[in-house]
């Protein structure tokens, strides 16, 4: 075989195993749709044991150790009334074989000095596509030969996995990318699947554009990282095909807001050892903790529309309490009087987990207010008044939590930081629905 440098096979010797990949890819996509889960388990499973033994190379290895597993749980599902549909196994296959393999070879010429295989925003971009486009292919050669799921939810699935294997690619783990790749990807695709529900081809890739542009944008003005820009992507296809583009807009707003106000005297936060990691630039992390509640309503919305008011209202509590988390931290911190701690207002020292100030308690305030009048106009409700006050209320009460959180739960180490990000965001949605079926 031809030889290949470390950065295309994360091999010493060099070995391309290209063609493993490609074979795998093609084979997987032709015997899917004719051979029962039972006999592709015993078939991978053999592959796995020889290449095992023949000493290949590892990511071949674990990316048969992550089909073996989806089998295993497919027909384990399947004895239990479940389904995990072997379109979503192919597919996954598809993305992380020739997906991989593009991004990797973009990887290869993009890195033309370096020998490490560093993920890059060229070679994430690769594997969306050709990993898309293959899996793709594959579902629809299932659904031409099964006639049992529809080729507009082959593409929504198809789209969705292969951002969230280019996520798992880019986020910096000690779990093998094939394997994490493989699994995350299926896992998406079968949450999705199990809803039922698709978009039409042409409504989807405005979203997917949409949203990568936005993120592109992010990440050109140092706002988020490769990780962060995926994962935005990831959640703003979802938001506006379940949802619409209004609702994507206004969570995106709370980045922006985030992302400027973290530069608000950088220096002088950066100087009491406060500052945000990486000069302020935002991860997958930032992106999920914040906003996976908001996620959770946008389908929400999608699926159940006959809630869509209560869903509405608490959707605008979540994003209100993001924002006002954000701002509180980032203007309350420069506040030049002594913070207290919020479960006994005894002074403590600035950045303290639970710390407040006057200061970053009116920064809360209009980090909701922002998003109160920004949803109003743009007609998310009807009764703007109402509406402005139960955001803001979700918004304020869901940043206290966050600071009562830091002060107790994340002091003595049972939450992280994205944990009570993820705990408050959650409880200003609930602040502001229940508000909602209380006064309206």
């Amino acid at each position: 075989m031809t030889s290949w440098p470390k950065c295309f096979t994360g091999d010493d010797e060099g070995k391309n195993y290209t063609l493993y990949f490609i074979t795998i890819a093609l084979v997987s996509m032709l015997i899917f749709p004719f051979l029962s889960r039972e006999i592709l388990f015993l078939i991978f499973a053999g592959a796995g044991v020889y290449i095992y033994i023949t000493n290949s190379n590892r990511n071949v290895i674990n990316l048969i150790v992550s089909v073996v597993l989806l089998l295993l749980i497919s027909a384990t599902a399947n004895i239990y009334s479940y389904s995990l549909p072997k379109y979503i196994i192919v597919a996954a296959i598809q993305i992380s074989t020739i997906g991989f393999t593009c991004a990797t070879i973009v990887r290869c010429k993009t890195n033309k000095d370096s020998q490490e295989n560093t993920t890059n925003l060229q070679s994430s971009l690769a594997l969306l596509i050709a990993g898309a486009s293959s899996a793709f292919i594959a579902g629809s050669w299932y659904a031409y030969w099964t006639s049992t799921v529809s080729y507009e939810l082959i593409f929504f699935i198809a789209v969705i996995g292969a951002i969230t294997a280019a996520l798992f690619e880019s986020i910096p783990s000690s779990v093998d990318r094939l394997f994490s790749m493989t699994m995350g990807s299926a896992m998406a695709m079968w949450v999705l699947a199990a809803f039922g529900y698709s978009v039409a081809p042409l409504h989807l890739l405005i979203a997917f554009f949409f949203a990568l542009f936005l993120g592109y944008l992010a990440y050109r003005t140092n706002i988020a990282d490769i990780s962060a820009v995926l994962s935005a992507t990831l959640m703003g296809v979802l938001i506006i095909v379940f949802s619409n583009i209004l609702w994507f807009v206004l969570l995106l707003t709370f980045f922006i807001l985030g992302g400027v106000f973290t530069k608000y005297k950088y220096n002088y936060k950066l100087g009491l050892g406060i500052a945000q990691e990486k000069g302020g630039v935002r991860t997958y992390e930032n992106v999920f903790s914040n906003s996976t509640a908001a996620l959770v309503l946008a389908i929400a919305y999608g699926i159940y529309p006959q809630h869509s008011n209560l869903i509405t209202y608490a959707f605008l509590g979540t994003v209100a309490t993001a924002a006002g988390d954000t701002l509180a931290s980032e203007i309350g911190t420069t506040a030049r009087q002594t913070p207290r701690m919020i479960t006994s207002l005894k002074p403590t020292k600035t950045g303290t987990d639970g710390a407040v100030t006057s200061l970053g308690e009116l920064a809360a305030f209009g980090g909701a207010l922002a998003i109160g009048i920004l949803g109003a106009a743009f007609g998310f409700v009807e009764q703007i008044v109402p509406a402005i006050l139960i955001t803001c209320a979700g918004g304020w009460g869901g940043t206290n939590i966050d600071s009562l959180l830091g002060a107790t739960f994340q002091k003595k180490g049972y939450l992280s930081n994205s944990g009570v990000n993820f705990v408050a965001t959650a409880t200003g949605a609930l602040i502001s629905g229940i508000l909602y079926l209380l006064v309206l």
